[in-house]
């Protein structure tokens, strides 16, 4: 998340994803990572981890898959490390709790990453969330493509500017709305540090992630690490002589506050 990826344009969503396909290859911790997906696993780019991760079946892989030709076809096993759950948010939220608490209920702690279009949590099964917080579960939930303008197509149930505020009701979750790959990068480090370093929390992250593309720039030398995790951070300073603005913006915002300043 440090290179500056020059002027291609990346959306958060896939920001997040490619950060979590090189972190599942990591040879200590990349086997605990559990990819919990209820549908959508090809519009949030994740289709790339099905030839290497695979999707989990307790019987392998029984039919021909539709999509069978394709390099990113559907691969099931019985060793696979992603749970596709179809569109069955609650049976997802479940796998989320059961991986999330299995540090105390099997004495292995395993990473939960559940993603899910951004409309689709929070307002749909927050009580499975806050049953997630009553059985102490940890790990990270992910509002993907989120998006308030550029996702319409099937009308308002994606254009999601709420889910933050929902998600920052329950008091176990660690809610972040982050504008840059550089900003994901160190608030799922410290996700990492809370829940599964030396002294553990009983807390569990969420963050939204969106679907517009845009230039990701790279992280600043003198980056405000504590500033990322405490929710605000300075990015810009005019070097006007003049009156001077302070802007506060987020998320996609942010591209449209620094030229404004």
């Amino acid at each position: 998340m440090n290179e500056d990826p020059g002027k291609q344009q990346v959306a958060t969503t896939m920001a997040f994803v490619r950060m979590l396909k090189d972190l599942m290859k990591d040879p200590e911790i990349g086997g605990r990572f559990v990819p919990v997906i209820p549908d959508e696993a090809r519009t949030f780019g994740m289709d790339s981890l099905f030839p290497t991760a695979k999707i989990y079946s307790p019987h392998g892989q029984q039919y021909l898959s539709v999509d069978r030709e394709l390099m990113l076809s559907y691969k099931e096993s019985k060793t696979g490390q992603i749970l596709h759950e179809g569109i069955n948010e609650a049976g997802s939220v479940a796998s989320f709790t059961a991986v999330g608490t299995s540090y105390a209920t099997h004495g292995e702690p395993m990473i939960p990453i559940y993603i899910f279009y951004s409309m689709f949590g929070f307002q749909r099964t927050g009580d499975g969330f806050w049953a997630a917080m009553d059985q102490m579960a940890r790990g990270f939930v992910l509002g993907a493509t989120a998006g308030r303008t550029t996702l319409n197509g099937e009308g308002l149930q994606h254009e999601d500017g709420h889910s933050l505020l929902l998600a920052a009701t329950n008091p176990a979750v660690v809610a972040y709305d982050p504008a840059f790959g550089y900003e994901i990068g160190h608030i799922f480090k410290d996700g990492l540090r809370r829940m599964y370093g030396e002294d553990p929390e009983n807390v569990y992250y969420y963050m939204t992630i969106y679907n517009e593309p845009y230039a990701q720039p790279a992280e600043p030398d003198d980056v405000d690490i504590d500033g990322i995790l405490r929710g605000m951070h300075l990015i810009s300073e005019g070097g006007s002589d003049g009156p001077k603005a302070q802007v506060l913006a987020s998320v996609v915002g942010v591209n449209w506050a620094l030229p404004g300043a």
